[in-house]
């Protein structure tokens, strides 16, 4: 009997222990759970932005790695605007990642806007995607050297379309490949929209007769015949676009992948950027983000924010000589 009751009080402390123990980890993990992200993206619909946010956060939500996502565009001032928005409302913020890429060291150094990213809190690097030049499917031009011909005719009748502003990404990129050929990067005809989907519209409409824009942004409609991608900067034919050639394969040297990732406010704490960074290293793990990654013919490039925050650093150095070497820069 004496035995009985030892043995009943020894599997009730242990049952004790081991459910405490339980408790405690469930208390550590929901403590460590992400329940929100609010995506905040400093462009219009459509643009590559947009889809690296929305695209993040479908997978986020659909994986149960993040309980809720939210969204808000916020265009104007070629990314300023969100961005100053951003640290003046940084209280009121906690739960916002602001989605962000190239164009925020290239306007920090060419003066489109004072801030840089040492005014926010960079908290991960997650895809990379490649320049692509774009005509619509109706187009005279067939391939990149069609082009070359035209600009070397007449360079005043060959305008190309922009999401993004003057001297910033999407212009760097058209402007390098036309330094690739021999000619004067200044003076190629670059149009400016306000993001993406206007930028096509223009394309479409045939305002312009090319589209200078990320892969990701047009690999959609190129497959279903809407529009035509002449050359692609990535150094070889991508597994996600096998149809689509580079420039390189067309004889010129220009390679350039736009790095994409998240900043958070200022001030966020080293325990919230984990939280973020464990959801967003997770994203990898699943096939929802296979699925997203190979529609839009993005490229894993993840960095936490420590590594994140030193690429940034080389990238002011790499995007301040290409500038130079470009004239944007004296």
């Amino acid at each position: 009997m004496l035995n009985t009751l030892k043995k009943q009080f020894t599997t009730r402390v242990a049952v004790t222990l081991l459910t405490s123990s339980m408790a405690a980890i469930s208390g550590s993990a929901m403590a460590e759970s992400l329940e929100k992200i609010h995506f905040l993206v400093p462009g219009g619909a459509g643009g590559g932005w947009d889809m690296t946010a929305r695209g993040t956060g479908e997978v986020l939500a659909k994986s149960g790695l993040v309980d809720k996502v939210s969204y808000q565009n916020l265009s104007g001032g070629g990314g300023g605007k969100a961005i100053a928005h951003l640290i003046e409302t940084a209280k009121r913020q906690p739960d916002t990642l602001m989605v962000n890429s190239t164009p925020i060291v290239v306007r920090s150094l060419s003066g489109i806007f004072p801030q840089s990213f040492r005014d926010l809190t960079p908290v991960a690097a997650t895809i990379a995607d490649y320049g692509a030049i774009v005509v619509s499917a109706d187009s005279p031009f067939t391939d990149w050297k069609q082009v070359v011909v035209q600009y070397t005719k007449d360079p005043r009748s060959v305008k190309i379309a922009g999401g993004s502003a003057r001297g910033s990404m999407d212009h760097l990129i058209i402007a390098a490949a036309f330094k690739g050929e021999g000619f004067d990067p200044r003076k190629v005809r670059y149009i400016a929209y306000d993001a993406g989907g206007k930028a096509m519209a223009a394309l479409l409409s045939g305002e312009t007769e090319l589209l200078s824009t990320g892969l990701g942004e047009v690999l959609e409609m190129s497959k279903s015949g809407q529009v035509r991608v002449l050359a692609i900067t990535a150094p070889e034919r991508l597994a996600a676009a096998p149809e689509i050639p580079t420039l390189v394969e067309q004889g010129n040297d220009t390679v350039f992948a736009n790095w994409r990732g998240f900043f958070a406010a200022p001030g966020a704490s080293q325990a919230k950027i984990d939280a973020w960074n464990k959801a967003l290293s997770g994203m990898y793990k699943t096939t929802e983000w296979a699925v997203v990654r190979d529609r839009n013919g993005w490229i894993d490039t993840y960095k936490n924010d420590k590594d994140f925050y030193s690429f940034l650093e080389q990238q002011e150095k790499q995007m301040g000589g290409l500038m130079r070497e470009l004239g944007f820069l004296e």
